[in-house]
């Protein structure tokens, strides 16, 4: 049986810690599919398409990485593309509280196992909250996030 993880988020835009924990989890499966998350309730800087399209461009050399958007449960979108993993990146013990909870409800709702990665520690003050904050003041974002994003 082939090792399928995803990743889901937002990548409102993606960072260079999304990249961190992707090109480093990849290794682990597989197939990974970066998983985009659609919650209507959110504002998002980036229209849903140019998430995409970000991701996309940044993996576009590497096979085993699908880029899918869904809306609803993680887990029920494991279950509809035959995922067995969750890949999830810590970056402090905050994240890791975070994350555990959910992480913990999620086993609880099916047989997926979520895996961590911390975030190389470079990279640990990196989120994508923090680059739309200096996007929005027009400060240098470029050293935060991949060559997809630094056009825009």
């Amino acid at each position: 049986m082939k090792r399928k993880a995803i990743f889901p988020g937002s990548f409102d835009p993606i960072t260079l810690g999304h990249v961190d924990i992707i090109q480093r989890g990849v290794t682990l499966f597989d197939e990974l599919v970066i998983a985009i998350g659609i919650n209507v309730q959110k504002k998002y800087m980036f229209e849903q398409e140019q998430r995409k399209a970000f991701v996309e461009e940044t993996f576009a050399q590497i096979p085993n990485i699908t880029v899918m958007t869904y809306e609803g449960l993680t887990v029920d979108f494991c279950k509809e593309i035959d995922a067995q993993f969750i890949l999830r990146g810590l970056r402090n013990p905050a994240d890791f509280e975070f994350e555990k909870a959910i992480a913990h409800t999620n086993r609880k709702l099916s047989e997926i196992e979520t895996v961590f990665l911390l975030t190389s520690s470079g990279k640990s003050f990196i989120s994508s909250s923090i680059v739309r904050e200096v996007m929005r003041y027009g400060g240098d974002y470029s050293g935060l996030v991949p060559k997809a994003v630094k056009s825009h």
